[in-house]
């Protein structure tokens, strides 16, 4: 029987607190604090901003690990701080991620870790009843099937040609003859 995972709200609301002061202090921009309490078991808070420089992401995160020892909280590790571009910092209910822009627009973590909204009406898509869409989608899928179909043919006529061969460019070959020379 495993123990279920014991979530400490002070402890973890302090710990945000200290890692985003620490945030301020250094002015990381784009400051966002997500609960992932139901998405994941691995943490329960992460905690996402932006640096300028891969300099400053890295300074950012350094700043972060002294605050969070100065309030009593042990970081369990630290990667990415040698590149720059992405430090994670791992505080076991808190983790903390401190990237370059471009980074972060890269992978996405907001959309990944955030909760995704109930539809408000799943039977119909874009306003059509789902009867509807789902003819739509049908039919595209018919013509496409159609249009691959067409491809693969042009693909298997070319198959069967034998393949050209590239003209020289004006140099020419060496000729062997069949007779021996003697």
């Amino acid at each position: 029987m495993t123990p279920s995972k014991v979530s400490r709200p002070p402890a973890r609301a302090a710990l945000v607190k200290s890692v985003v002061a620490a945030l301020e202090d250094m002015k990381a921009t784009h400051i966002k604090v997500m609960d992932v309490r139901k998405i994941t078991d691995v943490s329960d808070c992460m905690v996402l901003a932006s640096g300028n420089s891969d300099r400053h992401v890295r300074s950012i995160a350094d700043r972060v690990i002294e605050r969070c020892k100065a309030a009593g909280f042990r970081p369990m590790g630290l990667e990415g701080e040698r590149e720059g571009e992405w430090v994670l910092v791992d505080l076991n209910d808190v983790i903390v991620h401190v990237m370059l822009p471009r980074v972060r627009e890269f992978y996405g973590l907001e959309e990944l870790w955030e909760p995704v909204p109930a539809r408000p009406n799943a039977r119909s898509v874009k306003g059509k009843p789902k009867a509807k869409a789902h003819a739509k989608a049908k039919a595209k899928s018919k013509s496409k099937s159609k249009s691959k179909s067409k491809a693969a043919s042009g693909k298997k006529a070319a198959a069967a040609s034998p393949p050209r061969r590239k003209p020289s460019g004006g140099r020419k070959s060496p000729q062997v003859s069949s007779r021996s020379r003697g």
